[in-house]
């Protein structure tokens, strides 16, 4: 008899829906449990280079929290590629200009770097207020 570990295929995930409040979480800790989730990590039949993973809906992206000094300290940079144009900004302009992004860059560091992770991330939607357009789906929500 052999023995063997199985290997999920694309059609054995089901993909379900969740929401997220991130109403006064902490951001890493938000950001590192929301990338687990949107990998699959909590699936048994959890596969490296499988999407396993569910869909998941942060609402209330501009009520999250940063501990210590990181609100004036934390900058995030970009680049378009000519010379002398890096741009930075703190984490305080960008919660007043896209909070969406503060969350999205968090779960963007934390899945893998390949095509896989360009898919998983597909996953995520973030939405300031606590409203959002994914009622049909009836997602559950997920206490992190």
């Amino acid at each position: 008899m052999k023995k063997y570990t199985y290997s999920a295929k694309d059609s054995d995930n089901k993909g379900k829906w969740y929401v997220v409040d991130a109403d006064g979480a902490v951001l890493g800790r938000l950001a590192s449990s929301v990338a687990a989730r949107l990998r699959g990590k909590h699936n048994p039949l959890f596969t490296p280079h499988v999407d396993t993973g569910d869909q998941i809906i942060v609402i209330n992206a501009n009520k999250v929290v940063l501990t210590g000094r990181k609100w004036e300290q934390k900058r995030y940079y970009r680049h378009s590629g000519y010379i002398g144009s890096l741009k930075t900004i703190t984490a305080q302009k960008l919660l007043e200009k896209r909070p969406e992004d503060l969350i999205r860059f968090a779960v963007k560091g934390m899945l893998p770097k390949n095509r896989l992770g360009r898919k998983l991330f597909k996953k995520l939607k973030v939405y300031s207020g606590d409203q959002h357009p994914h009622e049909v789906q009836q997602p559950e929500v997920l206490e992190l």
